[in-house]
């Protein structure tokens, strides 16, 4: 039985590499944009310039739009240049969210670009980046 249970916990364990590239990134966008234009605009990134500390990073993403049910904003996707997997979060929102805005804490390994892409209900997608300088990297590094 402990074999067993051993086998399984082998299984589970993945190795990533160290990081994803941009063209990773990049075609993560792509799958979900599906050949739809990609728009500048809309989105507005906060993040420091600067994070000492890589293993907790502020974010904040907010997308303007009205919120009501002929406009609004369906998803927004976060991205990390340089973090083992691209894809960070997913939000999904609706008109009766009032807004499209959301605040979290990621980990960066390292100075790199964050990404948000929002999908509009009406098949429009908005993107916009914001480089982050990591001086102490929260994965691993």
């Amino acid at each position: 039985m402990a074999l067993l249970g051993f086998g399984a916990a082998g299984i589970a364990i993945i190795p990533f590499s160290a990081g994803a590239t941009p063209q990773e990134t990049q075609g993560k966008i792509d799958a979900i944009s599906a050949g739809r234009k990609i728009n500048e605009g809309r989105i507005d990134i906060t993040l420091p310039e600067i994070a000492e500390n890589g293993g907790t990073v502020p974010v904040s993403v907010a997308v303007t739009s009205p919120m009501n049910k002929d406009d609004f904003v369906k998803a927004v996707h976060i991205f990390a240049d340089d973090n083992p997997l691209p894809e960070v979060a997913s939000y999904y929102f609706g008109p009766h969210n009032g807004k499209a805005a959301l605040s979290m804490r990621i980990r960066l390994g390292k100075t790199q670009k964050v990404v948000a892409m929002a999908e509009m209900n009406n098949g429009e997608l908005f993107i916009a980046r914001k480089e982050i300088k990591v001086t102490l990297g929260g994965c691993g590094g």
